[in-house]
Formats: C-alpha cells, sequence, structure tokens
C-alpha cells in the first residue's frame, strides 16, 4: 500500500513549489493487507488515525508537508470537534497547509465548519463528492452547503465508471473489469441513463469533440465546480480529457444535458419549489460562488 505516494514523491521531488499535493486519512488499510495484522487503530478520523497516518504518508512522498489533507469519509463515530480540532492542530504545526474532505453529507459539513468558525480553528476548504449526469443529488443540498461556507466541490465518478465515455451501449455494456461491470451493470438498468447518454453523444458529434469531454465541460460549468478529478489509464486518455478545456459548450446544450438528467429533489425542497412560484425566486447560488468555466479562457493553454 502506498506505492502511488512513493512514486508521486520521487517524480515531484525537484519541483515541490510548483505542484499541489493532496492525500487522504480515514479508511483502514490493515483491512486490506493480508500480509499484516488488522489494526482496528489505523482507520477513523479519530486523532491517532489522523496522525498516524499523515505521517506515514509524509514518508513516503518523502515531504515535510502536504498542501491538503483530505478527510475521506465522514464515519459517524468520531465527534467532529475532535477531527477538526485535529486538523487544525497539524495545520498548525505546518504539516498540512489545508483541510479538505470527501464524502460527507451537508449537514455534517456545515456543522464542521460553523465550529471551526467559531472556534478560530482551520474550516474545510474543499469538498470531493460523486457528481455526474447520472448522479446530480449533490446539487439538493451539499452544493448550497459549499456556497455557504465557501467551500470548493471537486467531483469524483465524473464520466459514472466509464458508462458516459460512449464506448458502452444496451447491446454490449459488458465492463473489462469485475469492478467497473457491477457500476455500468447498474447504470445499464435506467432507460433513463440511456437517455442521457444518447444526449451526450449527439452534442459530441454536433461540435466536433467526444462524449469525455463534452460530459468534463457540462461538469466545470457547473457552479461551485473548481476542477474534475479524473483517471486516465494511457497517455492519449489524459490529453483527451485535458482537451475539455479547449472548448465551452453553449448555454442551450448545457440546457440540453440538464434537462435530460434532470433529478429529483426530496421534500422539502420541492414544497420550497412550489413556494417559489408564489414569492418569487428567493434562493440562489451567490454571486461569489460562479462557476469555474465562467473565469477560464478556454482558448489558452499551458505547457506544464
Amino acid at each position: 500500500m502506498g506505492e502511488s505516494e512513493r512514486f508521486l514523491g520521487d517524480y515531484v521531488s525537484d519541483k515541490r513549489s510548483d505542484v499541489v499535493i493532496a492525500t487522504k486519512f480515514s479508511a483502514n488499510v490493515t483491512n486490506m493487507q493480508k500480509d499484516k495484522r488488522y489494526n482496528p487503530n489505523s482507520g477513523g478520523n479519530h486523532r491517532k488515525s489522523l496522525v498516524e497516518n499523515l505521517d506515514a504518508s509524509l514518508k513516503r512522498l518523502n515531504m515535510s508537508y502536504v498542501d491538503i489533507l483530505y478527510v475521506h469519509f465522514y464515519e459517524y463515530r468520531t465527534p467532529i470537534e475532535e477531527f477538526m480540532r485535529s486538523l487544525d492542530d497539524v495545520i498548525r504545526s505546518g504539516k498540512v497547509l489545508y483541510a479538505a474532505v470527501s464524502d460527507m453529507p451537508a449537514w455534517a459539513l456545515s456543522r464542521s465548519n460553523t465550529i471551526a468558525e467559531l472556534r478560530g480553528w482551520s474550516p474545510f476548504i474543499g469538498l470531493q463528492t460523486r457528481y455526474n449526469l447520472l448522479e446530480r443529488t449533490m446539487e439538493t443540498d451539499l452544493q448550497l452547503a459549499c456556497a455557504e461556507h465557501g467551500v470548493g466541490i471537486i467531483p469524483w465518478g465524473v464520466v459514472a465508471e466509464g458508462f458516459l465515455t460512449g464506448k458502452y451501449s444496451k447491446e454490449n455494456s459488458e465492463a473489462t473489469s469485475e469492478f467497473r461491470n457491477r457500476f455500468i451493470a447498474e447504470h445499464s438498468k435506467s432507460e433513463k441513463n440511456w437517455k442521457i447518454l444518447d444526449e451526450v453523444k449527439a452534442i459530441s458529434e454536433e461540435i466536433g469533440r467526444t462524449p469525455v469531454q463534452v460530459t468534463l465541460n457540462w461538469t466545470m460549468q457547473k457552479p461551485g465546480i473548481t476542477s474534475p478529478l479524473i483517471g486516465a489509464k494511457t497517455v492519449n486518455q489524459l490529453e483527451e480529457n485535458l482537451k475539455a478545456l479547449e472548448f465551452k459548450l453553449t448555454p442551450e446544450q448545457m440546457k440540453r444535458l440538464d434537462d435530460v438528467s434532470e433529478v429529483e429533489h426530496p421534500f422539502p425542497y420541492k414544497l420550497i419549489d412550489l413556494m417559489d412560484l408564489n414569492l418569487g425566486k428567493n434562493i440562489n447560488i451567490p454571486t461569489r460562488f460562479e462557476p469555474f468555466a465562467a473565469k477560464f479562457d478556454y482558448g489558452t493553454r499551458r505547457n506544464l
């Protein structure tokens, strides 16, 4: 375990100030290692887990600090006060510059940053969460919570385990690995998902872009998104992903994708929407929380 940190640390050893390095803690990795004794203290969001996992990551990276430390998930066991204070301590020590979180409910995110604000601790500055054209429930409350607290959103699963790449069809929806096959099989059950994919393909053909690029571009134009997480097995895949920065979907194309993938929000949000019909729209994303794409010059590229 930790090979990616060793590889990354070696690769950027001579350019540390040029890059932003993030790592995570929370998962008990000893539970995944058959050659090691299970350590019940190795996982979770408690102070011991944070300190020991951070030190282990820094050792593998061969670095004195990381730019961002993520709480990998909210585990309903460790008190929020404990992990927010622990994060603030490692930030003050210089081992971490910023704290962020992944896969946390909106209420827990709001409580965490409110406690940090009241006590003068470092708040969460970023949220990783699942978000794509098939999975837009984040818009119900997480997006609004992030806007309220000034938290940037870093979506993962943007191409829905490969479903939105366009390489699957109703006749052939078998993935190349057992892990992905579970998700692709689930996505394939929904007729709505196939309609979404058809619209993505239609737009990609109209503008001469790939379905992956269309999907990424749609994501980057949504409110609060700072940068989607991408995964590439080859250089060609990485270059294809980066070309999503070279264009911008039109408002009409964005609306087509929004309409075909529209999500039904649960109560009380449906009731609030009904009230808006009579009262006028009264809940808006703050103007300071503009989508990333609104500020980016898509005609500019840099060689890193």
